[in-house]
């Protein structure tokens, strides 16, 4: 079975944003329409899905990171803040967002809340491990597929390179 860690990151947060908005429990307020995600940015997202994939990256760092909190991933999604002629900045990401998300994760079933010796914040749950290894899983199988047609071809090129080596050989 593929785990997270077996395909690539964007195609994974990309799938399980889709898959998310499937989820009655994570659904954007009203006020995430014109919000932008931080000080450093100067415009609101442009996708309408944004909140969907900004949950699925979420979610996957809680898989990755976790027991982890929100002053954390807010410094994971912050940047540089343009100032001018000054030096830029850089600036944590907007914690409003990342907790009510968190939230909705919560609800969901995906993280929950914990305490691991002194590190304090969330984990992910057993059904949250299972539905990113779900979503890893449908892509590591279409993967395997274009993985296995590239081998074809590799193969192709290395047996059409050494025919050229031996008709150069057996020309001298």
């Amino acid at each position: 079975m593929a785990t997270i860690y077996d395909v690539e990151i964007n195609q994974l947060i990309e799938k399980s944003g889709l898959e998310l908005q499937k989820v009655g429990a994570i659904m954007p307020p009203e006020w995430a329409i014109s919000v932008k995600t931080g000080v450093h940015k100067e415009r609101p997202p442009y996708r309408q899905d944004w909140w969907y994939v900004r949950a699925a990256a979420i979610l996957r760092s809680v898989y990755i990171l976790g027991p982890i909190g929100v002053s954390k991933l807010r410094q994971k999604y912050g940047g540089r803040k343009n100032r001018g002629y000054k030096p830029e900045r850089f600036k944590r990401g907007s914690g409003n967002i990342i907790r009510k998300i968190l939230q909705q994760l919560e609800k969901a079933g995906f993280i929950k809340q914990t305490q691991i010796g002194n590190r304090k914040g969330r984990i992910i749950t057993p059904a949250g491990k299972s539905f990113l290894d779900k979503v890893a899983g449908t892509l590591y199988i279409k993967l395997g597929s274009k993985e296995v047609k590239s081998e074809k071809s590799a193969v192709s090129v290395k047996e059409a390179t050494e025919k050229i080596v031996e008709t150069a050989n057996a020309s001298e």
